[in-house]
């Protein structure tokens, strides 16, 4: 039989491979396709640099909220009335040589500590901590006039913050460095209780929250000292000049009013420390001398009055009364109870609970 078919066309050889067609890209084609890998690492890198960018700015609000960012600020828009100091006699410290010294580092090296701030309105801000700092710029400013001491350094507390720690943050520098008197640690906590927006009212109390980093004795001393400053007041003239043995045993000495009425009037007449030394040194030995040929009990005091912040408490045998800006006859009868079983367990040496 013939290898053709009746059509006449020889069979089709299946085992001899046509050749593929190799197609290479012309100038447009080869154009397109590097625009279009471009395009896509282009878009890639924009999506990993947008991430980024988010990352970084989510970083910056947490250091910002958290007051980590330092801020160059006018000494201008820097005040320091809302929150007192914790120094006593801020006037002798802004002429001190230690601020002489210190304008003369900043002079020479600049501010290399930041202080610390707070904002109360747009572009206004409160110090909380620092004043030496600020008031050695604001010096140097108004002596040399040079705009390099017109800007402080800040670093700015945000939100509501709470004010007692914000007495905490003013005190803490410091007292790490030990360069507050007793009688300054103990003003601190008094000026805090009588602030509206602390809730606690006992300065005595408020010494464990400002100085918890201090150890127990140092704390009792401040507690002595504000009681020394409670019962003595303004006729206490020069508090920083009373060495700390001095004031923690006048303070200890202190049984009754009869005793401060007669000390503050030698006090008010005072002309220097040194005879206000005297006064506190005699007032002490007098108390530790016994009467001669005294053998029997001294007379219980019939009265004792003081002050835990605005309150005041008049305690007598059988008696107490407290008298203050609560209204009590509006406070429910629960509260009231509670708050008497929790007066007469501290009496009793039931352990408080906080």
């Amino acid at each position: 039989m013939s290898g053709s078919n009746k059509f006449g066309f020889a069979p089709v050889d299946t085992e001899t491979a046509t050749p593929k067609r190799t197609r290479t890209p012309g100038p447009m084609g080869a154009a397109v396709r590097d625009t279009a890998e471009t395009l896509a690492d282009t878009t890639e890198a924009k999506v990993e640099q947008r991430r980024r960018n988010a990352e970084d700015a989510r970083k910056f609000r947490d250091a910002q909220e958290g007051g980590l960012l330092l801020v160059e600020l006018p000494v201008g828009n820097v005040l320091t009335d809302d929150l007192p100091r914790d120094r006593l006699v801020l006037d002798e410290v802004a002429v001190s040589e230690e601020m002489d010294e210190l304008k003369s580092s900043i002079r020479a090296r600049g501010q290399k500590e930041p202080i610390e701030v707070y904002e109360t309105a747009p572009g206004q801000y409160q110090l909380k901590k620092g004043w030496r700092r600020l008031t050695a710029l604001r010096q140097l400013l108004s002596e040399t006039g040079d705009e390099r001491f017109a800007q402080v350094i800040a670093r700015v507390e945000t939100g509501d913050g709470d004010r007692l720690l914000r007495y905490v943050d003013m005190v803490e520098e410091n007292v790490v460095r030990e360069d507050l008197t007793f009688a300054e640690m103990a003003q601190v906590a008094i000026t805090a209780a009588q602030d509206s927006n602390v809730p606690e009212t006992d300065p005595a109390e408020l010494v464990s929250r400002l100085y918890s980093a201090l150890i127990k004795t140092k704390r009792s001393y401040i507690r002595s000292f504000v009681f020394l400053l409670t019962a003595l007041g303004d006729d206490l003239k020069w508090p920083k000049a009373v060495p700390r043995n001095l004031g923690v045993g006048v303070a200890r000495a202190i049984k009754s009013e009869q005793q401060i009425v007669p000390l503050r009037s030698e006090l008010s007449a005072c002309s220097s420390p040194e005879d206000q030394t005297r006064i506190l040194t005699e007032f002490l030995a007098s108390d530790k001398k016994p009467e001669e040929g005294a053998t029997a009990k001294p007379e219980p005091r019939q009265k004792l009055e003081f002050f835990i912040g605005k309150t005041k408490v008049t305690a007598r045998d059988g008696e107490l009364r407290i008298v203050s800006g609560s209204d009590f006859a509006n406070t429910s009868r629960q509260t009231l109870e509670e708050a008497v079983k929790a007066f007469e367990g501290v009496l009793n040496g039931t352990p408080r609970i906080r």
